[in-house]
């Protein structure tokens, strides 16, 4: 398809009960260009797989699936980086995980028109709604005045989180593979942080999609110390490749987030490493005060300053 500009990267494992809604909101897609859907499934073994099937055989030209026998992710595998990513032809990647789903039928029209129009941004997402599987509960956006964003790496790194997985659309070359895999670990948040690297994005207003929560989802059943501690697990990836002062200010806005104090000195040989980062790029009396603080005294940071404690290269 020589008008080909989007692959669709879908990830599926035992997404049976939602991933026709998700492939129908790929194909109801009124685009002016060619688009694919590289869908990985993970050795499903529910029935997603026979699922994929029918909508390849209905769409031959558009449905790209890879059919694991075998589950990659359980091998410490990343099926995104290794598989789908190396196999895309579009000019830009949009992302949906197969239990979320997009409601607007010109979502890629709109996000592929602003890229296509505004050279500077390297990826653009929009606003969405929340689905409460158990519950049977749509969560519709609440902030009625949002009239649309930018966003650059200095908001990711203070907490504007103005993206999710399924809401992305990016420029393919802004992305390096190489040196995304050499992070050694992936996640949202690397991918959004190593993107905005070279780049700004931008959020629309508009509400084009659904992320779905349910017992089988890979984020919403981890409990809050397993989410903090991968946190921090990405934020030091980053800062191994990276040795910036921006790196360091990512893991330091993690101590104005609420945690167990058990649960850091459980981590102790994880925040030795932390400290050496910090004091690196802080000192030793504002890092062994930080410390003494959160894990003695249960006190974190202020989330709104944490951008004006400047790091010693600052200073």
């Amino acid at each position: 398809m020589a008008d080909l500009l989007v692959s669709i990267c879908c990830m599926t494992y035992n997404h049976a009960a939602f991933v026709r809604q998700c492939l129908d909101g790929f194909m109801m897609q009124k685009c002016s260009f060619n688009f694919e859907v590289l869908i990985h499934d993970d050795a499903s073994t529910d029935g997603t797989q026979d699922i994929i099937r029918e909508y390849e055989m209905k769409y031959p030209d558009i449905i790209k699936p890879i059919y694991q026998k075998e589950n990659q992710y359980s091998k410490g595998i990343d099926p995104g980086l290794k598989y789908n990513a190396p196999r895309a032809k579009g000019k830009y990647i949009a992302l949906c995980e197969g239990d979320d789903y997009w409601t607007d039928p010109y979502k890629l029209q709109k996000q592929v028109d602003f890229l296509e129009s505004h050279p500077d941004y390297v990826m653009c997402s929009h606003r969405f709604n929340q689905y409460i599987q158990d519950k049977n509960l749509l969560e519709e956006e609440k902030d009625l005045t949002f009239q649309g964003a930018d966003y650059d790496l200095k908001n990711l790194i203070g907490g504007k989180w103005l993206t999710q997985t399924l809401t992305v659309m990016y420029r393919r070359d802004a992305l390096d593979l190489q040196r995304y895999e050499s992070y050694g670990m992936s996640l949202d948040m690397i991918l959004f942080y190593e993107l905005l690297r070279n780049g700004k994005g931008y959020c629309f207003s508009d509400v084009m999609g659904v992320y779905r929560l349910h017992k089988g989802g890979v984020w919403s059943e981890v409990s809050i110390n397993q989410q903090r501690l991968i946190e921090f697990k990405a934020r030091l990836a980053i800062y191994e490749v990276e040795k910036s002062d921006d790196a360091a200010t990512f893991i330091l806005f993690q101590f104005a987030k609420a945690m167990s104090r058990i649960w850091m000195l459980k981590q102790w040989r994880m925040f030795v490493r932390i400290y050496q980062i910090l004091n690196k790029h802080y000192g030793d009396f504002f890092t062994t005060r930080l410390m003494f603080n959160k894990i003695v005294l249960g006190k974190g940071l202020e989330w709104e300053k944490v951008f004006d404690i400047k790091p010693i290269s600052q200073k």
